[in-house]
Parts: structure tokens; sequence; C-alpha cells
């Protein structure tokens, strides 16, 4: 009778930390799983992503994220020191293959990258020539894009990133010199200009230098910048405004592997990406349910549906019912 007790004490215990161990990725009492997560990488989405994660936590999801830029993240990805990352640019086939638990990159928002300013009393409205030349270091003076006398000082990033992957991609797309020279890739040589770290960085900085000029997500024009208006493909100068990015996004084909993109489009404005969350497939554990959770939450009409407002854009019900799918994907 005593042996038989402390086996049932003994069995008891063992049940307990067993639930202990499992804490962090439970199942609420509506059923629902509930845990930590832990993710880094691209600063583009990190807004939309920090008001999301807020809202998941009501529900027994905490997130917590680094905005590191897209270079980073995908380097803890690769390492396995988090359980998600996000890049601006996908993953390449060679980096793919050394995550021996396998990769799913899910879009799961998408924005315009617009050509910031500090400059009052200027309205730019820059031909593909006169972007290239600004960022080539050939116009340096707002007089020579038709406005009052002031230097013009770029800003860039400073740190691997998934927007300057785009956005070098543009210029590589409407100029041979940029595509012969500094190229597309997530850091690149800058022929002038001073860098900064993430799009929150690149933005402070242009706030604080007067004629300053640089690349961020959209949702980061605030204070004392405006947006330039852009020529696409056909000529039309246009302004990163949520219903011409729409447009430009929509000529975009994600193709199979949900990875897709358009540097040049002829309609609506010109410089457009989705951004990806990069899961792995298998590996997860207990924390595959929790994560399929957060991004179905993420990929959810009430979230998606706050784009607009935060500077983002709505992505089409095509590429969020192929997101789910993949998200479907992620195993323990």
């Amino acid at each position: 009778m005593r042996r038989s007790t402390t086996a049932r004490v003994l069995t008891g215990l063992a049940g307990l930390a067993a639930t202990l161990s499992l804490a962090s990725c439970s199942v609420g009492g509506g059923g629902t799983p509930q845990g930590n997560l832990s993710g880094a990488g691209a600063s583009f989405p990190a807004a939309i992503y920090q008001r999301w994660f807020q809202e998941l936590a009501g529900q027994g999801v905490k997130v917590n994220y680094q905005s590191v830029g897209s270079g980073a993240g995908v380097r803890q990805f690769s390492a396995g020191t988090v359980d998600f990352a996000a890049s601006d640019a996908p993953m390449k086939a060679d980096e793919i293959s050394k995550v021996a638990r396998g990769v799913l990159q899910i879009p799961m928002t998408a924005g315009a990258i617009a050509v910031a300013y500090n400059n009052p009393g200027c309205e730019l409205k820059l031909s593909q020539q006169q972007l290239a030349d600004v960022f080539l270091g050939k116009i340096n003076n707002y007089s020579q894009l038709g406005c009052a006398d002031k230097k013009l000082t770029v800003v860039h990033r400073s740190d691997g990133s998934g927007t300057t992957y785009n956005f070098t991609k543009h210029l590589a797309a409407i100029s041979d010199a940029w595509k012969n020279g500094p190229g597309s890739a997530k850091t690149v040589a800058w022929p002038t200009g001073v860098g900064s770290k993430g799009n929150e960085g690149v933005a402070a900085q242009l706030n604080q230098v007067e004629g300053g000029l640089g690349y961020v997500e959209s949702a980061y024009v605030k204070g004392k910048l405006q947006a330039a208006a852009l020529a696409n493909a056909s000529g039309q100068v246009v302004q990163p405004t949520n219903a011409a990015a729409s447009e430009a996004l929509a000529s975009i084909d994600l193709g199979a592997e949900l990875t897709g993109s358009n540097p040049n489009p002829l309609k609506g404005y010109p410089i457009v990406t989705f951004t990806w969350v990069l899961a792995y497939k298998t590996g997860n554990g207990a924390k595959a349910e929790v994560l399929q959770k957060a991004f179905n939450f993420m990929l959810s009409e009430q979230a998606q549906g706050q784009a607009p407002q935060l500077g983002y854009i709505t992505m089409p019900a095509a590429v969020i019912e192929q997101a789910k799918a993949a998200v479907a994907k992620i195993g323990e």
C-alpha cells in the first residue's frame, strides 16, 4: 500500500513537471493555443506587426518581435534562435538549403516604399532618370529638381535590409548605370549619402537633416517628411497612396513559392512589395499550433483591414488564401 501511494505521488509530480514544461505553449480554457513566441527581422512591417501582436496578447499569445532588419532576421532564423522571422526579401535557394527544418515563406502584408524628404515648400515629382541620378550622387541640390536652392543629402540603410533589396531592385530596373554599378541586394555600396539603421532610423535621420532624402516604408513618412511622386513604367507620376499602391500590387504574380515581385510596374505607384514571415516546416513542437493561431489571426479580415490606416496595403483575397494554405503546413 505504501509503495502504491508513493508511486501515485511520483506519477503526479511527473505529470505536474510536464505541465509546467509546456506552460509557454498550452491550451487555454477556451480550447485555443496559448504561449510565447519570439521573432526577429524586417523593420518594414514592424508598425503593423506590433499592432497585431498587441491584439494577440489579449488572446493568450505573447510575441516578442525584434525589428532588427531582414538580414539579421534571416541570420537568426537560419541559426534557429527564433520561432519565426520576417523579411522583405525572400530567402534564396542556397539559404533555404541550410535550414534542416525546412522553410515556409508566407506573405503577411504589403506596402509601398516611399522616397521621403525633408524640404518644406518643395513638391517633388521625379522621373525615373531623376530618381536614379539622386541615388547615384549626380543630383545633390534641390534646384536640380525644380525646387529652391538647398543641399540634398541622401540617407540610406546601413544594415542588411529587405527594404534596400526592393528599392535597389527598382533602381536596377530603371537605370543601367545602377544595374551595372551598385546593383540590387540587401546591402550595396552606396555612391553617396549617410547610413542609418532600420526604417525607424532612416526616418528619424531624415527628420533631423533639413534637405535629407531617403527611402522608407510609407508608414514612416511622418513629422517633417513628405513623399515624392514617382514615375512608373508608363511614365505616369504617382503618389504612394493606398489606391495607387494596390493597383501596382495587383500586377505581381507571386508564383507557387509565394515569392514573386515586380520591380517596375506599368500602373500605379512603382515601388511596392509583399513582406514575408519565415516559418519552419517542422521541429516546432507544441509551438506549431501557437504559430498557426498567430499567423491566421494576422491573415484574418479583422487584422488585414487595419492595413490602410497604418500605412500598409490590404493583401488581395487570393493571396490571403494562399498564405493560409502555407500556414496550415506548419508542423510539429
